[in-house]
């Protein structure tokens, strides 16, 4: 990512809607995979700034890892864990360790090597364990958005299927979400292009809208226990070893 991003990141993703709205419906999917299990251990991959860290250690003990220098700083600030550096596909950090789930949230997309990284991390699964990963959704709604985040690819239920095969994995879940909002965001995009706006997407509304698209995003999360979501402008997916 650019750095105006990871710091425009550290400083909102406590209150932003989207990131708020996706920590709910991200604990949600959580809760039911490892539902019976003792002694969880969870490793997420690509922490950032450690929006996640809090939420996951409600589950069980957590490591995390992240390759901006920066980001990885404010991560180890907020949570107190000990954040390692890391970077997928070949630096991954706690070699020692195998984990009943590994979190990647909105990092695949970032790796130009993302079958390989996804390889590595079905490596560090322990007996029965998976990992959770979110992505952006259709390639056709790539934006100066993606542009801004280094983004090399959106994906789609297809191709995450296929390059999660190719690595070895199978997937057992998968659904667009961010689904509600699909209309006024493509909307939005398509408005900023005729017109040449650059604001960026992940800009703080006012204070009442945050809450209205805090609310409508997170509801999501009861449509995600009960059905797969045909769009949206995320994917999400729990992967495990074929």
């Amino acid at each position: 990512m650019e750095r105006s991003v990871f710091d425009r990141m550290n400083e909102i993703e406590a209150q932003h809607w989207w990131f708020t709205a996706r920590r709910r419906i991200i604990a949600s999917l959580i809760g039911p995979l490892l539902r019976g299990k003792g002694d969880v251990r969870i490793l997420e991959a690509g922490c950032g700034s450690g929006g996640n860290l809090s939420m996951l250690s409600r589950f069980g003990r957590v490591d995390a890892f992240e390759f901006d220098k920066v980001a990885l700083a404010a991560a180890r600030e907020k949570s107190g864990l000990d954040i390692h550096f890391g970077a997928l596909p070949e630096a991954v950090p706690f070699v020692d360790n195998k984990y009943d789930l590994i979190g990647l949230f909105d990092v695949l997309e970032h790796i130009e090597a993302d079958q390989a990284s996804l390889v590595t991390l079905a490596g560090r699964l322990s007996e029965g364990g998976k990992i959770l990963v979110t992505v952006p959704a259709f390639p056709s709604l790539w934006s100066k958005h993606d542009e801004q985040h280094h983004h090399f690819r959106r994906y789609t239920r297809a191709s995450l299927t296929d390059v999660a095969q190719e690595a070895g994995l199978k997937v057992s879940y998968s659904s667009y979400f961010n689904t509600l909002l699909f209309p006024l965001a493509v909307g939005s995009r398509a408005l900023k292009k005729i017109v040449g706006r650059q604001t960026p997407d992940d800009v703080l509304p006012p204070k009442w809208l945050n809450t209205v698209f805090a609310q409508i995003f997170g509801f999501e999360r009861h449509l995600l226990q009960r059905c797969r979501l045909p769009f949206g402008l995320s994917l999400v997916a729990t992967l495990e070893k074929a």
